[in-house]
């Protein structure tokens, strides 16, 4: 069973998991999947084609799925996908994708989004990342697992945060982010590894260190790009977090942040 408050609206093909809740004046419509055990309070929009997992926490104000903030977007058929767990408070807004990109935009399991944060359309928010008040992804973004953005960030459409990245409050973000390190500024620059977090996170005293002298020859050596990447994976590529490092750079398309000494 599940409860629906009685001014609340529901239209279309919703499908509405057990012990789920829905409060006061919200409105679902469209094609939605709602997971076993979700929450969802007080004045929430759900609109179009949207796939809510389990055990998710909805607070009052969110709007999810509603139509992109793209001039191109022309009603195509496009989608939302939250994973299970995941928290979305007060007035934050997801997305959907377009056909410029992949026509969904990803929030994947235990992700939280706090007050006002915004997830524009074709983005992929990874596991674990939390998104402070005011934080906001411009479109095609990408955000690796466990990675924190700040309050009133923005990051750049394309841009990509790494993994375990610590982006701080008030920066903004128009070049990639780096997994494993911290930044911040109005056009932010990198201030070393986040060895707090990794710490957190699980990481050893060893691959923390390991990380910390990856990232002075990156970054700080005279040594250029190419040459300090092939440098680590020589001397450091049997870890994972080295390899995961290197290939992110490599991948990279919209250029990496600096470090903060070199400006």
């Amino acid at each position: 069973m599940y409860k629906v408050h009685p001014t609340a609206i529901i239209k279309g093909d919703v499908d509405i998991g057990e012990d789920v809740e829905i409060g006061p004046y919200t409105v679902i419509e469209g094609n939605v999947s709602i997971g076993k055990g979700t929450k969802i309070g007080a004045r929430v929009s759900i609109r179009g084609r949207v796939s809510i997992g389990e055990a998710c926490r909805i607070y009052d104000g969110a709007i999810i799925g509603e139509e992109p903030q793209h001039l191109k977007y022309m009603g195509e058929e496009s989608e939302v996908i939250i994973g299970k767990r995941v928290i979305i408070r007060e007035y934050a807004t997801i997305h959907r994708g377009t056909a410029l990109d992949k026509l969904k935009t990803i929030v994947e399991d235990d992700v939280m989004l706090m007050a006002y944060a915004h997830v524009a359309h074709d983005c992929v928010v990874r596991k674990g990342v939390i998104m402070a008040n005011c934080a906001t992804l411009g479109g095609h973004v990408e955000v690796g697992e466990y990675a924190f953005i700040g309050g009133l960030s923005a990051v750049h459409q394309w841009a990509r945060v790494g993994a375990y990245a610590m982006v701080g409050g008030l920066s903004g973000v128009s070049l990639d982010i780096p997994p494993y390190t911290r930044a911040s500024g109005q056009h932010a620059h990198l201030y070393g590894i986040n060895a707090i977090g990794l710490e957190r996170r699980g990481f050893s005293k060893e691959v923390i260190s390991i990380l910390k002298r990856a990232y002075r020859i990156l970054f700080r050596s005279s040594m250029i790009k190419s040459q300090a990447m092939e440098l680590l994976l020589k001397e450091y590529g049997h870890y994972e977090e080295i390899k995961n490092l290197v290939a992110f750079i490599q991948n990279s398309k919209r250029g990496v942040a600096r470090d903060a000494g070199k400006g």
